[in-house]
């Protein structure tokens, strides 16, 4: 079998320095949508360096990691990258990120899952700088055809949508070339930006980065809910959906509970396809 639990999750973690600086802050900011307007007060705490606060979910891309891929050439893990999917993302922060900084990023295959006709890798990665922990982000990787040996299928965890009217809905239109700004930011997946390799995928064009959604759908969220007061997160979750082209608009539906918001999001433009799905954003 291609992938051998066993031996993924009884691997050494692997470990690197990373590092990042204010450009980095507002290169990620600016590829999620921030800065329109540009000179909005509420935008320059994204864009203008003497007022940056850093946007949690910056910890995806944070000194361009291992990321995914590299958590996929792990021992005992053989896998035609053609049967990958990012299935879900977790951020948990145990302190505000600052503008710039050195740490340790270790990663390692945190659990193995046999859902039958896939397999589901949960591929944990840990910063740590010279005062303690940062943060803690696990990807979900669903591989297509790896399932079926008997391990235990995990969690199937769902969020039932509110009964109720959204407390808060926006809409925020990606630009035609966000993508390609986006990807600057450490992703090349030629998917996102090569027309041609998108056709090969089975996409009339490019698609956007889910990391890029992700990101978007947290600035609104803090944006719209939390003051904008990005120190406030404590822990962001979801599961992707669908996809989203560069062009199109996402709407985000938001619910509000004691020390939470759980969200819903939607490309408008294709009937309000799912985008996003069993979002979950923790706070203060």
């Amino acid at each position: 079998m291609p992938i051998d639990a066993a031996k993924a999750l009884a691997a050494e973690p692997r470990s690197a320095e990373i590092a990042w600086d204010h450009k980095d802050v507002q290169l990620y900011h600016l590829g999620i949508g921030a800065g329109r307007p540009a000179t909005d007060p509420a935008e320059l705490r994204y864009t203008l360096e003497s007022r940056l606060h850093v946007l949690p979910s910056f910890a995806t891309v944070a000194g361009a990691g291992m990321g995914v891929v590299g958590g996929l050439s792990a021992p005992g893990i053989d896998i035609d990258l053609a049967a990958v999917l990012h299935g879900g993302q977790s951020i948990t922060l145990h302190r505000p990120l600052p503008t710039g900084g050195r740490a340790v990023s270790t990663s390692r295959v945190a659990a193995v899952y046999d859902k039958g006709k896939a397999a589901v890798l949960v591929l944990r990665s840990e910063a740590v700088d010279d005062d303690g922990p940062l943060w803690t982000s696990d990807a979900q990787i669903f591989v297509r055809g790896e399932g079926g040996w008997g391990g235990d299928r995990g969690p199937s965890e769902r969020l039932e949508v509110p009964a109720r009217e959204p407390d808060k809905t926006v809409e925020r239109p990606i630009r035609e070339e966000q993508a390609l700004l986006y990807r600057l930011s450490g992703d090349w997946n030629p998917l996102h930006a090569d027309p041609e390799f998108a056709a090969l995928a089975g996409f009339d064009r490019p698609i956007l980065h889910g990391l890029c959604s992700y990101g978007m759908t947290l600035k609104a969220v803090v944006d719209s809910l939390l003051g904008g007061d990005v120190t406030r997160v404590r822990a962001y979750r979801t599961r992707f959906a669908g996809i989203v082209f560069p062009g199109e608009t996402l709407r985000v539906r938001m619910w509000a509970g004691e020390g939470r918001v759980q969200a819903t999001v939607t490309a408008v433009e294709r009937d309000d396809a799912p985008v996003l799905a069993d979002t979950l954003v923790e706070h203060s």
